[in-house]
């Protein structure tokens, strides 16, 4: 499908390995996606009651992350807010590990995410959370046993199996999910039965993509992207971005599409596609669609993702959303981004299993 590429830096494919081994552990991760989503949801559903039970005492979120796991937070704090009406907030926490400083939290249910569980800096703050007075969750893949399962009150592990591709695939997805029962459990106004239809339409999605050939034709080259998207799908719209940042070396702005008008959207241009996300449904569909037609309007280039078929018919190009309520879309929208940055990292010649300066697991200071 894609042209060889003779770079061999490293991180880098040979001709030969760009020809030949076109399966990278990311694609097949992609592939493993909705048996992970099964296997977290059937673990996890039937312990809504405990997180009720510990939640019963508490009126405010804060989600203590980094990395990809924070873009997770972006979503479980769109989700609670908007759904189960508690005010949510993301940590900085090198307030915990840098200041020092000790904060009254009492009343406060505390979040932390990490897809290992070793992330010594998540570790820490969440210790520092409950010592201030906060109930704690963790949400890892990295087991009952892990340090920051251990310092939770409440552990909700995800199962999404050994993840040995550095950009992480099956380990976001299952933390969505993982967000969504912690939802339900704080009782957010949603059918928990959609919950159930995810792995189905996340199945669909990597059988059936749309076009990617023509977004990948689309990037390639580019020295930029900007990647947008608002409410619920603003957290694929981050993590699209990182994953495009972390796998092509691209220079990729996730931002909302109100932050983008308020001046970054100077930045779309010939040079500077813009690619926007969507739910299928909701309140932000509508704005999605009128900044496709004004980047297209403009000359410049917009890929959509999700949206339906107005957003498609606004886009240059554009690939399938899920068939799901938009509460829980972020759980597929990111699939067939995940796919396009698979496939654009093959086409610049850059193996996305193993990108350069970057570990599995990341620790800070």
């Amino acid at each position: 499908m894609y042209g060889p590429h003779r770079i061999n830096n490293g991180s880098h494919l040979t001709e030969s390995e760009d020809e030949h081994c076109m399966t990278t552990k990311m694609r097949s991760e992609i592939a493993e996606q909705p048996a992970a989503l099964r296997a977290t949801l059937d673990a996890l559903l039937p312990r809504t009651e405990e997180v009720r039970r510990l939640a019963q005492d508490t009126r405010h979120m804060l989600f203590i992350a980094r990395g990809t796991s924070d873009n997770a937070a972006v979503y479980g704090r769109y989700l609670i807010e908007a759904r189960a009406g508690r005010l949510s907030a993301l940590a900085a926490p090198s307030i915990a590990t840098t200041y020092r400083r000790t904060l009254d939290l009492d009343g406060v249910l505390a979040v932390g995410l990490s897809q290992s569980g070793r992330t010594e800096e998540i570790v820490e703050t969440l210790e520092w959370a409950k010592a201030c007075g906060a109930k704690t969750v963790a949400i890892t893949n990295g087991g009952e046993e892990s340090p920051l399962a251990q310092a939770a009150d409440l552990a909700l592990c995800t199962l999404a199996g050994e993840e040995k591709a550095v950009p992480a695939t099956k380990t976001y997805t299952t933390q969505l999910a993982a967000l969504a029962v912690l939802a339900l459990g704080l009782g957010a106004d949603v059918n928990g039965d959609d919950l159930r239809r995810v792995p189905d339409a996340v199945e669909k999605l990597i059988s059936d993509p749309g076009d990617l050939d023509a977004v990948v034709d689309g990037l390639a080259g580019k020295p930029g992207v900007v990647v947008s998207g608002r409410g619920l799908a603003f957290s694929t719209a981050l993590e699209l971005a990182l994953k495009l940042k972390e796998a092509c070396y691209m220079h990729a702005m996730g931002l909302s599409y109100a932050d983008l008008l308020h001046g970054p959207i100077a930045v779309v241009d010939e040079d500077t596609p813009a690619v926007l996300v969507a739910s299928g449904e909701g309140p932000t569909l509508a704005g999605t669609i009128s900044l496709a037609q004004r980047v297209t309007g403009a000359g410049a280039s917009a890929f959509g993702v999700g949206g339906g078929t107005e957003l498609a018919a606004a886009s240059t190009a554009s690939l399938n959303g899920p068939d799901l309520p938009e509460w829980v879309s972020p759980l597929g929208l990111i699939v067939p981004g995940q796919l396009l940055t698979e496939a654009l990292a093959r086409r610049l010649g850059i193996d996305p299993d193993a990108p350069r300066g970057l570990n599995k697991v990341t620790q800070t200071d």
